[in-house]
């Protein structure tokens, strides 16, 4: 069996949106490489504002969201339900495993 090439599994730090400190908008950005690779893969399979579809697992919680393209890499928005299943907040890094739904 052949690897997923739309699954990618990185280490980032969990950050709040800098315009609005509250906890209601908390991202993890992806690594720059990385980015750039999704950028290639998904190029013509975009949504609104630049967006890419994707499922994520972050310890035992799986969602689907989007990912927002940003000045160097994409932003990951990570709920607050999930945030608090996992145990993880702003400042925390995590574990982050992402497929691409439109790839």
């Amino acid at each position: 069996m052949q690897p997923d090439e739309s699954v990618y599994e990185f280490e980032a730090e969990l950050r709040t949106w800098d315009v609005r400190r509250d906890d209601h908008w908390t991202f993890v950005d992806l690594p720059t490489d990385l980015a750039d690779e999704i950028a290639d893969v998904a190029g013509g399979v975009t949504r609104g504002f630049g967006s890419v579809r994707v499922e994520v697992t972050l310890g035992g919680s799986t969602w689907r969201t989007s990912i927002f393209p940003g000045a160097t890499t994409y932003a990951l928005p990570v709920k607050k339900a999930v945030r608090r299943a996992e145990h993880v907040e702003a400042g925390d890094r995590a574990v982050v495993r992402l497929r691409l739904l439109d790839a």
